[in-house]
């Protein structure tokens, strides 16, 4: 017989333990939108019928994650588990020390605190929310420096999270060396779609800042993701593991933060990791005053054990092909129907570009903001906002419309099946279809900083 080759990608796994979801009317998700503060951040759980809020430690874990916590050592001290954690993360980065952290917002806490001042400049593709929130906490400058393609959401380019490297070039003559605590690459670039940074484009980034006697830090958080795309899209790397192509990623850099609550599969954790000797026992000596001793540094040792394991997991090539082909098979559907996304789709998420959609919106009206909670009325989803309200906020109070207003509909890791995945298009393409209806919003209270998580609003009428 000829060799069978099946066009559907199935799910890489057996679902042995669910979890029931509740179903609710529309009038009950209308109350409870309203009792919180119209932020789908402050939702009760069981509200939400489809939640995509994050990918952020809302991972399924695996047998073999589940099985390693319950042989996990859980010794204040020197415990195995760590052991065990660290050669996985140092057989994967490269880096010599590895410092763990209760999640990866710790890690960019630790390490902003110790290498930037106020006055500073950091230079990245696209900083993250708390990325950013830090290196600003810490009375840096957070610049962005994404290639002009990444702001364009329509634009087809394979890598459009690549830093541009001449603007790079130039911000380092213009702040000079000795501002600049970090020049960091995000992979994949949450803020800019889930996009991907290629090779190349890494390994310039990193030789240009050494030249400059500046370091090179990578945030990791999607590093698997980002190994997939340089290994489908990128010359040279087709015949690669996924877990090489990390390797030579890492190898460009001075070190990295990292959640692990995204590719290490994980609920919680992460971990900072560094080749500098010096600086690393400066940043130990913070994290056992913030964060605990450095053998466990916020962390049980069962989510040391799942992490080791998870990191291995995240680089399986039958994972990687089911997990980027689920978000590409939803922005098809998207984009067939006419619904504007952020093209192509990047790793971990669909985004929607949400002041193309509701142009009736304006960005201080907050438009993603609206289509978001749009999504929940209709049909009990929640995405977020990456937009005005995440960042329009500027530092002096003032406020002004981000570069893009994107509703991030982001997977948690094998938790959804693809009927989950077509109910969710039949979601969007309906509020699409009443898009002119849908009212924009304004802010009734707000935090001093990300106010996102936890501010008020109202629809405005």
């Amino acid at each position: 017989m000829d060799e069978f080759h099946p066009q559907t990608i199935i799910e890489p796994f057996r679902i042995r333990s669910v979890e029931p979801i509740r179903f609710t009317t529309m009038g009950e998700r209308e109350q409870a939108l309203g009792e919180a503060g119209y932020n789908p951040f402050l939702l009760h759980a069981r509200d939400v019928l489809i939640d995509l809020l994050t990918d952020s430690g809302t991972a399924a874990m695996s047998s073999r994650q589940w099985a390693g916590m319950m042989a996990s050592d859980e010794s204040y001290a020197g415990a195995s588990s760590f052991y065990r954690f660290e050669a996985a993360v140092r057989d994967i980065t490269g880096f010599k020390h590895v410092i763990p952290t209760h999640q990866g917002r710790a890690a960019e806490h630790i390490l902003f605190n110790t290498i930037a001042r106020p006055g500073d400049v950091v230079l990245n593709n696209t900083h993250f929310d708390t990325t950013r929130a830090h290196v600003e906490h810490a009375g840096a400058e957070a610049r962005d420096l994404v290639i002009p393609e990444g702001r364009q959401p329509r634009t087809i380019h394979p890598f459009k999270g690549n830093i541009d490297l001449q603007a790079l070039e130039a911000a380092i003559r213009e702040v000079g060396p000795q501002r600049i605590p970090a020049v960091m690459a995000t992979v994949t670039n949450n803020s800019g779609g889930g996009q991907p940074v290629s090779m190349a484009n890494i390994r310039a980034a990193g030789e240009i800042a050494h030249a400059h006697g500046i370091r090179f830090i990578i945030d990791a958080c999607r590093f698997a993701e980002n190994a997939w795309f340089i290994k489908t899209r990128e010359e040279g790397y087709a015949d690669k593991a996924p877990i090489d192509i990390a390797r030579e990623m890492f190898g460009y850099a001075d070190g990295c933060t990292m959640s692990a609550k995204k590719d290490g599969m994980a609920n919680i954790g992460g971990f900072l990791a560094l080749n500098d000797d010096e600086l690393a026992a400066r940043c130990r000596a913070l994290e056992i005053l913030t964060e605990g001793f450095p053998t466990y540094g916020g962390m049980a040792g069962y989510d040391m054990e799942a992490i080791a394991q998870g990191l291995y997991e995240a680089l399986d090539e039958g994972y990687l092909r089911y997990r980027i082909r689920s978000i590409a098979y939803l922005g098809e559907k998207l984009t067939a129907a006419g619904v504007p996304i952020v093209q192509p789709t990047g790793g971990h998420a669909v985004y929607i570009d949400a002041r193309e959609m509701l142009p009736h919106i304006p960005p201080l009206r907050y438009p993603a903001w609206s289509l978001n909670n749009a999504l929940y009325l209709l049909g009990g989803v929640r995405g977020v906002e990456i937009g005005t309200v995440m960042f329009g906020l500027q530092p002096d109070g003032t406020e002004q419309p981000a570069a893009m207003d994107l509703v991030r509909l982001a997977f948690p890791r094998r938790v959804y099946t693809q009927s989950h995945v077509d109910y969710l298009a039949e979601v969007i393409l309906a509020v699409n279809a009443q898009r002119d209806r849908v009212p924009g919003h304004r802010i009734v209270w707000q935090a001093p900083v990300l106010r996102h998580f936890t501010a008020r609003l109202k629809p405005i009428a």
